[in-house]
């Protein structure tokens, strides 16, 4: 791994465990074991670092939504991306940064995690309108609006997560989501 990638993944593990505002070069440094000289000729800064470790996060989401694609039920792929492992407690990578101020306040790091959370919808809502097509979810499905439950759900799971310190709570958000795409397929029938 090269001395920027190690910055890069460094800065994306310090956001993710201390946001924005709480991570100083020296941390990111530091955690990757690299010097300030190293820093510097890579990055002008931490901006510039944080936009593109926070670019690579976004991009590993966006590509976690792979499994949308496909040949096989709508609905089946829905319920593969609901299930794929997600470590509750530790929350979402992304999803973290939009309650960082910083973040928020930032034009460049919050279009980064406005542009995943829109690329990811988008993907959704792609496949909710398949899964209605297909007959698998009632014509009344209104896909933007089931998709950003789902995300709702995803997020709130990660935030009960957290809350109580276990992964319980993701799980149960989960198979809730899973159940309600279940109750609307049959009402589909």
């Amino acid at each position: 791994m090269t001395s920027r990638d190690q910055l890069t993944t460094a800065m994306a593990d310090l956001l993710w465990e201390r946001g924005y505002a709480a991570t100083s070069p020296r941390d990111v440094m530091a955690r990757a074991g690299v010097g300030q000289g190293s820093m510097y000729h890579h990055f002008s800064g931490k901006h510039e670092l944080a936009v593109e470790a926070m670019s690579a996060v976004t991009k590993d989401l966006v590509d976690a939504t792979a499994v949308l694609d496909g040949d096989d039920s709508p609905l089946a792929r829905l319920k593969r991306y609901l299930t794929v492992p997600r470590p509750g407690t530790q929350g979402c990578r992304v999803g973290r940064m939009t309650q960082d101020p910083q973040v928020v306040a930032d034009d460049d790091l919050s279009a980064i995690v406005g542009g995943a959370f829109d690329t990811m919808l988008g993907r959704w809502e792609r496949t909710i309108d398949e899964a209605v097509d297909a007959g698998e979810l009632p014509r009344t499905v209104v896909p933007a609006d089931l998709a950003r439950t789902l995300a709702a759900v995803i997020q709130g799971g990660y935030v009960l997560a957290r809350a109580k310190g276990e992964q319980e709570p993701m799980d149960a958000a989960v198979r809730g989501a899973l159940s309600l795409l279940d109750t609307a397929r049959d009402s589909a029938g």
